[in-house]
């Protein structure tokens, strides 16, 4: 799995999308040969690296030429999609996005989704920056896009239905259920175009999740604003297991003509052999019959040698066996001093974080039988220490 994590504290649109795209290292080139296959004329696709506030970023630029400017209702978008040679999968990411947009404009024009003229959002260099957006993705190899929360700039913005606030009313629509917020900066930073792409795309938003980080990319916006840098933060890499992972496996019989007796030297014998566990359930059998199913954990290297002692040491003529996977937190064994003596933790911990500090018992008898106190207050003492 590949992660495309887009830092939006500047906000996102479709060009700082194509912009973060190209400087993660999609060259422009192959963007325009991709582009190519939507037969859409009228445009030129530049980038260039720019500054904006200290970070250099690429800037990507949608040269239209105007008098190619159509105002396009959905159905016609979608069969320009339709009808290019781009793989399928670009073509079902370019529709829902655009389909998504659609939904969001009718809802706040109180109309349907075929009857939508797109005006901004629907020229040319949104179709572009759309298709641009599922196109890169695909060729960074991206599986999963996530997000931050969206900063959304704040103020007004002029638009063909007049003066509207920001966000704008189809770009808020399509942020919802997505965290986002405002800041003092008086400019549309989450524009509809790039509110489409990462609402449809995205498949979480908040913190930047647990990963090996291979690429980081920034897409610049139009304006430099003093002291703060207009762009895109693209973080690209593999997630990082959470937890240890193995496959082991179980090992199970059910005994109902076996001495008691033998059951805590059977279960001792397999532990010794280096099986994981051993423990035994009371179970009821055909005709009410009380017996113990005997399970083992195992990994396979010691398949033979518990299958070995189980034949040997009980009654059983044959066993189930089952693969399965296993997670794990991390662990590791940790001497503490206390008043009473060192004692040994089992300390289990999911990345940095500790999760389960356990006093190793037979230390705590120990020291409770030297001392003459109770073994509950030597583990307690134990646990104080970490």
């Amino acid at each position: 799995m590949t992660i495309a994590y887009f830092d939006c504290f500047s906000g996102i649109s479709g060009d700082m999308i194509l912009g973060a795209i190209v400087d993660a290292g999609i060259a422009i080139d192959v963007l325009r040969a991709e582009l190519s296959k939507l037969n859409l004329p009228g445009y030129e696709l530049k980038a260039d690296k720019v500054m904006r506030s200290g970070i250099a970023a690429t800037k990507v630029h949608v040269i239209i030429d105007r008098e190619d400017q159509k105002t396009r209702h959905l159905s016609d978008i979608l069969a320009i999609i339709d009808r290019s040679s781009l793989k399928a999968s670009i073509k079902e990411k370019s529709s829902r996005i655009f389909t998504r947009l659609a939904d969001a404009e009718a809802k706040i024009h109180l109309t349907t989704r075929n009857n939508i003229h797109f005006h901004e959002v629907g020229a040319l260099d949104s179709i572009v920056d759309t298709v641009g957006a599922a196109i890169g993705l695909d060729l960074l190899g991206i599986t999963e896009v996530m997000s931050s929360a969206v900063n959304v700039g704040s103020g007004t913005i002029q638009t063909s239905h007049g003066l509207l606030p920001i966000p704008a009313p189809a770009t808020a629509e399509m942020l919802k259920g997505i965290p986002l917020y405002q800041s003092t900066t008086q400019f549309e930073l989450a524009t509809p175009t790039g509110a489409a792409i990462i609402s449809t795309l995205g498949t979480s938003f908040g913190l930047l999740p647990a990963m090996r980080v291979d690429r980081v990319a920034y897409g610049a916006g139009e304006q430099d604003f003093a002291g703060k840098p207009n762009v895109l933060r693209l973080i690209i890499g593999e997630p990082t297991a959470l937890y240890d992972e193995d496959a082991s496996v179980i090992i199970e019989t059910n005994i109902d003509d076996m001495n008691p007796q033998l059951y805590d030297y059977l279960v001792e014998k397999i532990m010794s052999q280096g099986a994981q566990d051993a423990y035994l359930t009371p179970i009821i059998m055909k005709k009410g019959r009380p017996a113990i199913l005997v399970s083992v954990l195992t990994d396979k290297s010691k398949l033979d040698a518990v299958l070995d002692t189980i034949f040997r040491e009980t009654t059983s003529i044959g066993v189930r066996i089952q693969e399965v996977a296993r997670k794990k937190l991390d662990r590791e064994i940790r001497e503490v001093e206390t008043p009473y003596g060192r004692i040994r933790m089992k300390i289990s911990r999911r990345g940095d974080e500790i999760l389960t500090a356990t006093p190793e018992y037979d230390d705590c008898r120990r020291i409770a039988e030297e001392k003459h106190i109770p073994v509950k207050v030597v583990m307690e003492e134990a646990r104080k220490q970490l």
